[in-house]
């Protein structure tokens, strides 16, 4: 579904991914783990034309998206959740969920959205304000998914939470997997992220260092690939 080949990108003088390549199937959920500063965010701005990229190619469903606006991105099914959320904290949920238009024909009902997301149907007169940590990440993964969203770009959703509140996020992500939505995630935490992927891909030094079956990473193949780091520390 997505292919990603040979990316590089600067802020100013300073290379941060030095032609990264790696393939997201359709329905998979992959997540980026690596250190600060190995150049996951970035990595996921690029894809979704918030930040340029200097070289190489990203391809969704075969077409070259590269030069695409950001908005255009978004019309061929790419959805991007911010780590701060990104949602209008003063407006309702229900407010939220229909002021994004809806781009493609893959735009999720808002009767599909309180199904798949009960206790947004139970807040949807609540400002975004009046939401727990977990709730306001389940908004923004459902705003997306309203505007069409085939591929979820999430950065860290479990940011900031209780370990509670972590596990929702688990069962959003496989929710949106149960319904073909296709995920690509950074993950802070490699225990968290190895349970919510099907494959895993580790950044180091703005490279790919190791990409494979999650249920292959093991802690200390990571540590190696992440300059000595252990799981729990990253």
């Amino acid at each position: 579904m997505l292919s990603v080949r040979d990316v590089s990108a600067h802020y100013g003088e300073a290379t941060v991914l030095q032609g990264v390549s790696l393939e997201v199937g359709a329905g998979e959920v992959v997540t980026l783990v690596g250190r600060n500063g190995a150049g996951k965010t970035t990595l996921l701005r690029c894809l979704m034309g918030l930040h340029r990229s200097m070289t190489g190619a990203i391809r969704l469903d075969g077409r070259d998206i590269a030069k695409l606006a950001p908005h255009k991105r978004c019309r061929l099914g790419l959805g991007y959740v911010p780590d701060d959320r990104g949602i209008y904290a003063k407006l309702t949920v229900e407010e939220n969920l229909t002021l994004p238009p809806q781009t493609g024909p893959d735009a999720w009902s808002l009767s599909k959205v309180y199904e798949t997301f009960p206790v947004l149907k139970e807040r949807r007169r609540q400002a975004g304000t009046h939401l727990s940590g977990g709730e306001q990440q389940m908004l923004s993964v459902a705003r997306v998914l309203r505007m069409g969203a085939r591929l979820l770009l999430a950065d860290e959703p479990t940011e900031g939470l209780s370990p509670i509140l972590v596990q929702q996020i688990g069962d959003i992500i496989r929710k949106v997997k149960e319904h073909g939505v296709t995920v690509l995630l950074i993950e802070q935490f490699v225990e968290r992220a190895l349970g919510f992927a099907d494959r895993a891909v580790v950044l180091r030094h703005g490279l790919v260092g190791w990409e494979g079956a999650a249920a292959d990473a093991g802690e200390e193949l990571l540590a190696e690939y992440l300059g000595g780091e252990t799981a729990s520390t990253l």
